[in-house]
């Protein structure tokens, strides 16, 4: 063959890989984090992107719809000096992408051990009758300091039983 056919084959194979690359598609309730030359850039939203070959790269890919936390059992001292285990289960949405990739290492760890500070500060202030008959109340003042804690990460707690 010839080289100027070759070269040509060559170019046009590394231009097809090039435009190739610029283009991602996000799909529905995802968002994907997008770092250019190691630094943060922009969250993509769903659908058609256009992003620079060589210098942006996914950071994170992230689910925004609703999503279930279930920890397991924890042992928790009540006031009265009992211990009981007790397990959570957080429903909690990503509302700030950058924010859950960046501002914290692992959103889920975190929010499992604020999870386990609460309440055994909540349920160390009850006795056990307390705690078993104030369960609603329980809930709610978990949800609140989570809620508090958990939206400097971008991320938002909406129930927890």
């Amino acid at each position: 063959m010839d080289p100027v056919v070759i070269l040509i084959l060559v170019v046009a194979i590394v231009v097809a890989f090039l435009a190739a690359s610029t283009v991602r598609i996000v799909p529905q309730a995802r968002r994907y984090n997008i770092e250019r030359f190691g630094r943060y850039r922009r969250t993509l939203q769903p659908g058609l992107n256009f992003v620079l070959p060589v210098a942006d790269r996914v950071n994170t890919k992230l689910d925004v719809r609703e999503q279930v936390y279930s920890s397991d059992p924890k042992p928790v001292i009540t006031e009265d000096n009992l211990v009981v285990n007790i397990d959570t289960v957080l429903y909690f949405q990503i509302t700030d992408p950058r924010a859950a990739a960046y501002e914290v290492a692992d959103f889920l760890q975190a929010i499992d051990q604020l999870t386990v500070t609460t309440l055994r500060n909540v349920i160390g202030s009850m006795d056990l009758e307390e705690t078993l008959t104030s369960r609603e109340e329980i809930n709610t003042r978990l949800r609140t300091v989570l809620d508090d804690a958990t939206g400097k990460w971008g991320i938002r707690v909406n129930r927890v039983e």
